[in-house]
């Protein structure tokens, strides 16, 4: 059977010399990268003052939030396949400029508006530059050794970014101004541009040349952006709402349209022969039970620190800190570790210390302490950094570079996508729990410790199983058990 990289090749010589100025360029692309991950959940903390100055109604508050994660996570696998058509390095820099400047735009929104549309814009920059960055680090480091250590520094960009969100916004919020959590942005973004310009090369697919699969890529937007819209909504509209019911219709026949495109076209946006490859497939799995469970139990932890515990948004955010420190520090240590005792078994030990790291905060409740929540937390995130690494090398490394614009958008909307079904799936659970109790007479506060504690058994079993299926699916094809090897060969 022909392999995915016998399907596609990359316009790069094997033999070529490593480019001089690659860890210049992985700089400049994990400052863009922690950049769009900041703002994942930097304006959360501010919202109540952002609500307050420009007297918006609930809806609008929720807009601003989530037009960012609408278009980013609907544009993503098209905005991977155009990087791949046109250019790594080319889509990189637009998605930059428009990500700069519409964070210029909201920094100075004078109304709702104004701040949603330039959320919007925000999120398709976001959405143009994130897989390009991948790419360009797949394209950019030839030696495979030297690629799994660009794609954990990477790593560590990202998860600071996710997790320094609401302490940035926390200290701007409360010493500045909310407008300067996006203004931020624009000396790093204009510093960003100037260091890339010089040292990030093009890139691109040199078997697609201009050739789009505008069918896939319509079809794949809509189908994104309507169950995103679907999960986003559906708790506040109602799940049976004819808006929501509609969205998830309108996201089945736009998959079923895709999938219909895909193996009908000569030149198809995905190639659908990659998820033949165990490896790659275990890899966006995995992506899925990481974000399911970790993104949804740090949405409901920070509600649970400040709703049960009273911790104001700033202390919330502070405790987090730890965590992400963790996250950075095993992420970095993962490489060392894969060699060791193979990515497969890394990324399972990873879920192994998720799972006690979520049993040791279901023994928390009403009387816990900030010192108290130290240790699960930095263990959580220990969990989540050590797996990460792995887990995109077992995606990136099984997919041709041809493709690896389109693999690196589909890793990142499998964690938008699992991330927001996580919060709904999770979020149902805890309320319906939370609901059981106030009619049995509860308060407030503890009928939402009970229906945390449930949501959080549901994570931790989901990333139990995950145990076994990442040991499973991401171990190296043809390799026996026990060999220490852990690094997969490359398809290219």
């Amino acid at each position: 059977m022909e392999s995915a990289s016998d399907q596609a090749q990359d316009t790069e010589t094997p033999g070529e010399a490593p480019d001089p100025l690659r860890w210049w360029s992985l700089l400049a692309v994990s400052l863009a990268t922690f950049m769009t991950y900041l703002d994942l959940n930097v304006i959360n903390v501010a919202i109540p003052t952002i609500q307050r100055d420009l007297h918006l109604s609930e809806a609008g508050l929720e807009w601003i939030v989530s037009s960012y994660l609408l278009t980013l996570a609907g544009l993503l696998l098209a905005g991977g396949r155009l990087a791949d058509a046109y250019g790594r390095r080319r889509l990189y820099m637009i998605g930059l400029t428009v990500f700069t400047l519409s964070s210029l735009s909201a920094g100075l929104a004078g109304n709702g508006g104004m701040l949603i549309g330039s959320r919007a814009v925000q999120g398709i920059g976001a959405a143009l530059l994130t897989p390009a960055t991948l790419a360009i680090i797949t394209a950019t480091f030839t030696d495979l050794k030297e690629r799994t250590s660009a794609i954990g520094l990477w790593t560590v960009s990202a998860a600071l970014g996710l997790a320094l969100g609401p302490v940035t916004g926390g200290l701007i919020t409360q010493n500045i101004r909310w407008g300067w959590i996006f203004l931020i942005n624009v000396p790093v973004g204009v510093v960003t541009l100037a260091l890339s310009a010089r040292t990030v090369r093009e890139s691109r697919s040199s078997d697609s040349g201009n050739v789009l699969d505008v069918g896939g890529l319509i079809t794949s937007a809509v189908a994104l952006f309507a169950v995103t819209y679907a999960l986003i909504e559906g708790n506040d509209a109602g799940w049976g709402a004819p808006e929501i019911v509609t969205a998830f219709v309108i996201a089945a026949i736009a998959t079923v349209a895709f999938f219909v495109f895909e193996t009908r076209t000569p030149e198809p946006m995905v190639n659908l022969g990659l998820f033949r490859i165990r490896q790659f497939t275990g890899g966006i799995s995995t992506q899925m039970i990481w974000a399911f469970g970790a993104l949804a139990i740090y949405f409901f932890t920070s509600m649970y620190l400040q709703d049960v515990l009273g911790f104001s948004p700033l202390k919330s955010g502070v405790l987090f800190v730890p965590m992400a420190f963790a996250l950075a520090a095993f992420a970095g240590f993962s490489t060392l570790m894969e060699s060791w005792i193979g990515g497969f078994r890394t990324v399972s030990l990873g879920m192994v210390m998720m799972t006690v790291g979520l049993i040791m905060l279901n023994m928390h409740d009403e009387h816990s302490t900030f010192a108290s929540l130290l240790p699960c937390l930095i263990v959580l995130g220990g969990g989540m950094g050590i797996m990460n690494v792995p887990m995109t090398n077992a995606v990136m490394h099984n997919t041709p570079k041809a493709q690896a614009g389109v693999a690196s958008a589909l890793l990142n909307d499998a964690r938008e996508v699992a991330g927001l079904l996580g919060i709904t799936i999770i979020g149902a659970v805890l309320r319906s729990k939370q609901a059981s109790e106030l009619r049995s007479g509860s308060s407030a506060s503890q009928s939402f410790l009970s229906g945390y504690h449930v949501g959080l058994w549901v994570a931790t079993g989901l990333v139990a199983v995950g145990i076994v299926f990442t040991y499973v699916m991401l171990r190296p094809s043809g390799e026996p058990l026990l060999d220490e090897d852990a690094v997969p060969a490359p398809l290219t």
